[in-house]
């Protein structure tokens, strides 16, 4: 069985590399996890990606397992997670396609930062003792987006770039925090970190049509940013969304 990971940025037919493109041409279909009602849209990024770029190709879909999203012990129950994911995307594609077909993911922006998906083939590997290969096709990230969609240069002269999560970032240092982003926020973790001095580049829905942007010192644009997330993730069900906390002095 042969994997092709193609990154699809934020989910724009024109986020995917020509690579990506010929290689979803190619391919035996492609294979989701279906999240639900409530995250419909994420299917429906797929499917136009599809009719876009490859529309003979299947797009076949998998129930995701459930998970327990307050665990005891958040990696363990991760790694329990990613096992059954492993078992049930390896017996769809075996039924549906053989045990040598040439399937892909669709990745939400690229493969190779935060996103499970490497993760889980190499479960997969282990729960079904197979032979899989993998290509990756890199993608747009999310922090390139952010970038380009606040027109702002990532790093500052002479300093580090902090990549960490929303669960993390209360635990990480003051110094990381200077020129810090923050991905896979689920609340709103900058109002528990934020000094006078830290501004927030902020966007949601990035790359999308649904974008939705805002810029400030957090004290003065944090409540605005946590009632906007609420709103957003009502509206539409789900929200990705990403940021840059940087350390200004205010003037």
């Amino acid at each position: 069985m042969h994997c092709e990971l193609i990154g699809m940025g934020a989910g724009s037919p024109g986020h995917i590399t020509l690579d990506g493109v010929a290689c979803l041409q190619q391919v035996d279909g492609i294979i989701a996890l279906d999240k639900g009602d409530t995250k419909h849209d994420l299917l429906a990024v797929r499917e136009t990606i599809l009719q876009t770029h490859a529309p003979h190709v299947p797009l076949v879909t998998v129930a995701d397992p459930p998970r327990d999203r307050h665990p005891e012990n958040y990696e363990q129950e991760v790694i329990r997670w990613h096992h059954a994911r492993a078992e049930l995307l390896y017996r769809t594609i075996v039924q549906r396609f053989g045990v040598e077909s040439r399937v892909g993911f669709l990745v939400w922006g690229d493969p190779a930062l935060y996103d499970s998906t490497l993760r889980i083939i190499d479960h997969m590997r282990t729960v079904a003792d197979a032979e899989i290969t993998v290509t990756v096709y890199p993608g747009i990230t999310a922090i390139a987006a952010l970038t380009a969609a606040h027109a702002i240069v990532l790093n500052r002269i002479g300093e580090a770039i902090h990549v960490t999560t929303g669960r993390m970032l209360p635990a990480t240092s003051k110094e990381d925090r200077r020129n810090c982003v923050v991905m896979l926020d689920g609340g709103t973790a900058f109002t528990e970190v934020a000094g006078p001095d830290t501004y927030i580049y902020w966007g949601a829905y990035l790359g999308t049509p649904q974008q939705v942007l805002r810029q400030g010192y957090v004290a003065d644009v944090g409540e605005e940013i946590t009632a906007l997330k609420a709103q957003l993730r009502e509206e539409h069900g789900w929200i990705m969304d990403t940021y840059l906390l940087r350390e200004i002095p205010a003037s």
